[in-house]
């Protein structure tokens, strides 16, 4: 079964590092259904039947998008809180669609890495960061898998140099390897 990658950046046509791993991702339409959140309820009113039956019809899913305040868009969290429904997402005996299946997350901060450590800059490591998200998947009975970063720097936007966010080359090696993490959920 395909994967379904959920995107959910408020203006992917900006982005640097989220449009670019979306691009990479459509090459692949046979193995990835990119569902782009932002676009598709603009509104912010989403279709809680409609999102069940599309995470039903897919094998694995991938929540993608950038940090916001060391936690995920707005709209992400509506989704999360609207769709992972008590009876449908855990739960009853009908509440198992999530049970079993693999679920990851592919960020990008704004960030680098260093400052995500004790002795960082933040003082907690990325992957304490997304702790919430691990237990809510754990909740749900899903095959919880870590996640893909792509690191930046904070500040400098207008930058290209590797250090600050990443360079053309940086970028499309990571590109490659986000799809290369998705095939081995």
């Amino acid at each position: 079964m395909k994967t379904l990658v959920i995107v959910t950046h408020p203006s992917i046509e900006t982005s640097t590092i989220n449009k670019r791993l979306v691009e990479e991702l459509k090459k692949f339409s046979e193995k990835y259904t990119v569902h782009d959140l932002y676009k598709t309820y603009p509104d912010g009113n989403i279709d809680v039947g409609s999102e069940q039956r599309l995470v039903e019809s897919h094998g694995n899913l991938v929540l993608q998008f950038p940090i916001f305040w060391f936690n995920c868009p707005p709209l992400l969290k509506k989704w999360l809180d609207d769709v992972l429904t008590y009876g449908w997402g855990y739960g009853s005996s009908n509440g198992n669609q999530m049970k079993n299946r693999k679920v990851a997350l592919a960020v990008s901060t704004g960030i680098r890495r260093k400052e995500y450590s004790s002795d960082g800059k933040y003082r907690y490591a990325l992957k304490q960061l997304l702790t919430p998200f691990e237990t809510t998947f754990h909740y749900c009975n899903a095959d919880y898998r870590s996640f893909f970063a792509v690191y930046g720097k904070e500040g400098d936007e207008a930058s290209a140099v590797e250090d600050n966010r990443p360079t053309t080359n940086v970028l499309e090696e990571r590109a490659h390897e986000y799809l290369r993490f998705i095939d081995t959920l």
